[in-house]
């Protein structure tokens, strides 16, 4: 269980419908909730195929002072990802996606880091979007040019003791990432 969870409400696997789960959650709960299953490959099965799933692929980029790349979007902060065009392998898409949100060259496409998982609606369908994530270098510090027309209004160099804005103010998925490349 995450430690930072206070408290948790516990659901059936047996019964459980996420269309319908979801559906009734009120817009901003905080609440925490845990399906209890001796399947949970089943389960998250089940998940995937009542959404709609959109592939996506981002980066955490660092350069060559150690700092890293963090986008201002949406009055959040977040890092560089997009979907993922037809055809394209998710390494592609973070790379190009990283470098048309930021205006970047990438160095290295490293390693995957992660996998992330976000629910959100559109066009009245519930739809899961998947996120590989992966370890990106540039030469150098290179100037940022933030891709306005995707709502990105800043894009900067952080370093590890400069991170205290994005961590009040970002998605709890961009700290698993951050977790799983080792800056948290």
């Amino acid at each position: 269980m995450p430690n930072e969870v206070n408290s948790l409400q516990l659901i059936d696997a047996e019964q459980f419908d996420f269309k319908t789960f979801y559906k009734n959650l009120s817009k901003g709960s905080a609440a925490h909730y845990v399906i209890l299953t001796d399947a949970p490959k089943e389960v998250f099965k089940s998940v995937k195929e009542s959404c709609q799933l959109i592939k996506a692929a981002g980066g955490l980029v660092k350069n060559a002072d150690k700092a890293y790349l963090f986008i201002f979007r949406n009055k959040r902060w977040d890092l560089p990802k997009g979907k993922v065009e037809k055809g394209e392998k998710m390494k592609e898409a973070a790379l190009r996606e990283v470098e048309e949100e930021c205006g970047v060259k990438i160095f290295k496409n490293k390693e995957k880091i992660c996998r992330t998982y976000h629910v959100y609606e559109m066009n009245n369908k519930v739809v899961l979007k998947k996120t590989n994530w992966y370890s990106m270098t540039v030469k150098g510090s290179p100037k940022l040019v933030p891709q306005k027309e995707e709502g990105i209004t800043k894009a900067e160099w952080l370093k590890c003791d400069e991170l205290a804005p994005v961590l009040k103010n970002t998605y709890p998925l961009i700290l698993d990432v951050l977790k799983s490349g080792d800056l948290l």
